[in-house]
């Protein structure tokens, strides 16, 4: 599961990069020195647009996780296999039963997680980092950002990120894992049914608590990264 989290923040990471190359093709960049000078919004924007070629990736992969995971928790009886032998038989089921769309139920609301969620991400990432970062009172920075400085907004992000798509994350795995045709009117009258508002936030708090570590180090990481390049092409 971490390594997944891992890669899912690689590939997120890749995307954000594509989205702000998007960005400066329509909306005007600022730079001092020649590094480009993002608003938050435009940060925001960036994020966003990230998910989009995420999500070819993200639906389908957690589609089949989701079937493993629920077929795990309900193993059948003794002497009887498994339904999925592993995610490659998930994948031969689930185009045999459905087809590619049956493969990638479940994209819309993947979609409806990840872009807010990735623009929360790096917009909180950047403007608690911004907030950190040592300045002078005309506000020109005097000084290199702290590990702990970084640490506690790549945390924040992770927080940021969950916080308002936790619900949508809900949906989307009671959609992937539904049998039949499901809708995504009926799964969260399904949710609701099952324990109101409540039902859409199960296992909220160690979610966060997983978050706050895995996004900080993820940032420290690509932080220390970058300032080593810096340092090598300089």
């Amino acid at each position: 599961m971490l390594a997944y989290q891992r890669r899912l923040l690689e590939l997120r990471r890749c995307g954000y990069d594509l989205g702000k190359t998007l960005v400066r093709s329509f909306s005007p960049v600022p730079e001092i020195n020649g590094t480009p000078q993002f608003s938050i919004a435009q940060i925001s924007a960036a994020g966003f647009f990230s998910a989009i070629p995420m999500t070819l990736i993200t639906a389908p992969f957690e589609r089949v996780k989701v079937l493993l995971q629920i077929q795990g928790q309900n193993p059948p009886p003794a002497g009887q296999k498994p339904k999925y032998s592993g995610g490659v038989d998930v994948v031969r089921q689930l185009y045999k039963e459905g087809g590619i769309r049956s493969v990638f139920r479940g994209s819309a609301m993947t979609l409806a997680r990840d872009g807010p969620g990735s623009a929360a991400y790096f917009a909180a990432y950047e403007y608690i980092k911004r907030s950190l970062t040592p300045k002078d009172e005309n506000g020109n920075v005097t000084g290199e950002l702290s590990l702990t400085a970084i640490l506690t907004a790549g945390g924040a992000a992770g927080v940021a990120m969950w916080i308002p798509v936790f619900p949508v994350d809900t949906i989307k795995s009671r959609l992937q894992s539904a049998e039949g045709r499901p809708t995504i009117g009926g799964t969260i009258r399904g949710v609701y049914a099952s324990g109101g508002l409540k039902a859409f936030f199960p296992g909220f708090g160690p979610a966060l608590a997983r978050a706050v570590p895995a996004n900080a180090a993820t940032f420290l990481g690509v932080e220390l990264a970058h300032k080593a390049m810096t340092k090598l092409f300089d």
